[in-house]
């Protein structure tokens, strides 16, 4: 039966109009030539992949976030990509097979089965930046170099950045020993920061009450450089590596600040966003009066081992729909005339459309016995004959 409305589209889904779409695509090519100033490759993975592909080491959540279906030809499991992320690492690890690290960057539509909490739309299109086969402090500061260069560039400013590392809590939850259901409870609590839930469960917990308070501690731990300082206080008795993971987090903040002076930085050691797919660093950027990131990131080692090589990788990703709803409309360099030609059969006229649209103006031919002239279409000029001549005259 069809819809009562065959015009309305799904909920969650948008089409993109004229105006908006040229700034889209804009944008879309001076953020992947910027990408590719940094040398980073496109690739465009498929829209449609294997279940397994689409999935690995991402987790419960982009199950869930993920449209399934039966390939017809052999009964395989398909879904439609809802992140890209799990393609581009197999492109790295089965495709390309490099030594040295890879960089590489991508943008396309992903679908999600249901909206985010903060976002209507179920069809971002994403874009990202991924740096495979370095394991390491330079790299993560890289891709969040390219990150706020991102930003700079289409004018975003007043950036606020989040910085946190899923590798303390892991690395806490082992040395307690907690099993994989504490862990996964303990974990979903302080993801909703919800500190009376945790109260009440840390006292179910047979742990060292010294532990009790670190697990504790952890919401609390969110705010300026000075959070660090206290949270080397309150792991002075903690491993070796959880140590190591605060002092990497405190020389990438002073780094960032060296090259991005004015940059807000923020520190959330309970950020655990990602946590069943990221592995040391993660970071999300926030400008003023929006109530989501506009852009998130960070470590996921290892993810192309089921792609049959494991390599180090840190990267980020982006709505870019939503970035072109922040930013202004970019206008070219050389804004394209508009020219109207008029409906001739004339060989002449025919050559210079074509000169005129191979040398970047815009000629919209005229249709026989059409509706609307030169000034319904926008046009700022028209051709008219002259002596002989075709000749581009501003329109009165």
């Amino acid at each position: 039966m069809l819809q009562k409305d065959p015009w309305l589209l799904p909920d969650g889904i948008e089409e993109v109009l004229p105006n908006d779409a040229a700034h889209l695509e804009r944008l879309r090519r001076q953020l992947l030539d910027l990408f590719n100033s940094w040398g980073y490759e496109l690739v465009i993975p498929p829209l449609i992949d294997y279940l397994a592909s689409l999935l690995t080491g991402t987790g419960h959540d982009l199950d869930l976030q993920t449209f399934k279906f039966t390939d017809q030809l052999n009964g395989e499991m398909l879904g439609v990509r809802a992140d890209m992320t799990p393609q581009v690492a197999r492109i790295d690890a089965h495709n390309l097979r490099h030594e040295a690290p890879t960089r590489l960057c991508y943008v396309g539509s992903v679908l999600h089965t249901v909206n985010d909490v903060l976002e209507k739309s179920r069809s971002p299109m994403q874009m990202g930046a991924e740096i495979y086969g370095h394991k390491g402090r330079e790299s993560d500061l890289e891709v969040i170099q390219l990150m706020l260069e991102m930003f700079s560039v289409i004018g975003l400013h007043e950036v606020h950045l989040d910085l946190g590392h899923v590798g303390i809590y892991r690395a806490l939850s082992k040395q307690v020993g907690l099993n994989s259901h504490q862990e996964s409870e303990l974990f979903d609590i302080l993801q909703r920061k919800a500190n009376t839930e945790l109260i009440a469960l840390m006292e179910t917990y047979t742990i060292d009450a010294s532990f009790k308070a670190l697990f504790l501690n952890l919401p609390k731990l969110n705010g300026g450089k000075e959070i660090l300082t206290k949270a080397t206080e309150i792991f002075a008795e903690a491993t070796d590596e959880i140590k190591q993971y605060l002092v990497d987090l405190q020389r990438l903040a002073e780094q960032l600040s060296v090259v991005f002076p004015s940059l807000a930085i923020n520190f959330d050691l309970a950020e655990l966003r990602g946590y069943h797919y990221h592995t040391g660093v993660v970071f999300a950027a926030f400008i003023p009066n929006i109530g989501r990131e506009i852009a998130r990131g960070g470590r996921y080692d290892n993810i192309g081992g089921v792609f049959g090589r494991a390599r180090p990788a840190t990267g980020f990703s982006t709505d870019l729909k939503f970035l072109a709803s922040l930013s202004k409309p970019l206008t070219e360099k050389n804004s394209k005339e508009k020219i109207f030609a008029p409906c001739v059969n004339d060989p002449q006229l025919f050559e210079l459309v074509r000169d005129l649209r191979a040398k970047g103006s815009t000629v919209i031919q005229q249709l026989p016995n059409q509706s609307g002239g030169a000034k319904e279409l926008s046009c700022s000029a028209i051709l008219i004959k002259e002596n002989k001549n075709w000749q581009v005259m501003p329109l009165v």
